[in-house]
């Protein structure tokens, strides 16, 4: 018998999902994002449940996509960081990727190097978030310059969002204006259709003027929201992703008594407290307080004390025939991910690209 801390990935949720972004604006084509090993749940088996349905994938960076060739992937996928040096391009373009320029080192780099074969570019503007991106007041030039170059075969205009995630935020607004500024000349001046990309899982859902050519759903395809609060499109997402373990052991812990490292939880009353076989060595977080909701057996319990390197406990008194074996959801269908880190100070998308290798993963479909 191993250990019960285990991973179970709903791959036909993921394309339930993925289904749902596609018909919110069924007039484009979608990049599903698998960076981070499909944030957490497995790039290559992602991968392959989702390439019957989507145009093409996108990953951070060369390693990430070469797993995926290595593992039979064939749709094209496209290099959000681009490349790191010169010696990635010419690896990049024989495995058919796609490449983001987001600065004018990429771009000399890009022009400079001979290639066998003209690669598909994605040029990123810096409309407001400011990590990466060319500056709205460079992008002609830019632009031009990668139009003429024989390494360069198509060029899709890209910006990212920093609020989307902000119904109505005024940030979200000016980027979106912004883009459409900048890009204005090119695409009036264009002998071909320029192709534009702006929509992130939060922008599809919510900023119907982001819905271009192409877009790149992320965190949705797995079923987590990207928002704080309610919206009624992101209410149909299913989670994809359900963390489970077992009740390990019981016991009765007297009023006064502590539980836990650093004592910081006291029993207020006659107690009972389940060990379950989950800790931060699993990827539950360490930062979760006490109070943090597990199920189960379908009931809400609450955690006690300190998560430890293998171990939570949790508060049992109030919930009925709990027996050693029980079956506890730490965050899943029933349980958001969401919820959780809230408890945690983090958000659902850090809980599930966090887990760890011993943690054993199922996937069904």
């Amino acid at each position: 018998m191993s250990r019960p801390s285990k991973i179970i990935i709903d791959l036909a949720a993921i394309q339930a999902n993925c289904r749902l972004a596609q018909s919110i604006a069924p007039h484009s084509k979608t990049v599903a994002v698998i960076k981070a090993d499909a944030y957490g749940h497995g790039a290559v088996e992602v991968a392959k449940s989702l390439e019957p349905q989507v145009e093409m994938f996108t990953v951070s960076c060369l390693e990430e996509a070469l797993v995926l060739r290595e593992n039979g992937i064939s749709k094209p996928i496209l290099l959000l960081e681009g490349c790191f040096d010169i010696s990635e391009l010419k690896i990049a373009a024989d495995n058919q990727c796609e490449l983001v320029v987001h600065s004018r080192l990429q771009l000399e780099q890009l022009i400079d190097t001979p290639l066998k074969t003209a690669i598909n570019i994605w040029l990123k503007i810096d409309t407001g978030m400011h990590r990466l991106g060319i500056s709205p007041q460079e992008v002609g030039a830019v632009y031009a310059k990668l139009a003429a170059s024989k390494n360069v075969k198509n060029i899709v205009l890209m910006t990212h969002f920093a609020h989307s995630d902000h119904i109505g935020g005024e940030h979200t607004a000016m980027q979106i204006s912004r883009f459409e500024d900048c890009i204005q000349p090119i695409v009036a001046n264009a002998n071909q259709k320029v192709e534009l990309s702006m929509a992130n899982s939060a922008a599809l859902l919510a900023w119907y003027q982001t819905r271009m050519d192409w877009n790149r759903p992320g965190i949705m395809l797995y079923g987590l929201s990207p928002f704080a609060g309610p919206i009624e499109a992101a209410s149909k997402l299913i989670p994809a992703m359900n963390f489970e373990s077992q009740v390990i052991a019981l016991r009765d812990v007297s009023t006064g008594e502590s539980v836990g490292y650093g004592c910081t939880w006291e029993a207020k009353r006659p107690s009972v407290i389940a060990t379950i076989a989950v800790g931060y060595g699993d990827g539950y977080p360490r930062t979760a307080k006490s109070g943090t909701p597990v199920l189960i057996n379908k009931q809400r319990a609450p955690l006690a004390g300190r998560v430890s390197m293998d171990l939570i406990t949790v508060d049992v008194t109030d919930l009925a025939n709990v027996q050693i074996g029980d079956n506890v959801l730490l965050w899943g269908k029933e349980l958001s991910a969401n919820e959780v880190a809230s408890w945690a100070g983090t958000i659902g998308y850090e809980l599930v690209t966090r887990m760890p290798r011993r943690v054993t993963r199922h996937f069904v479909s």
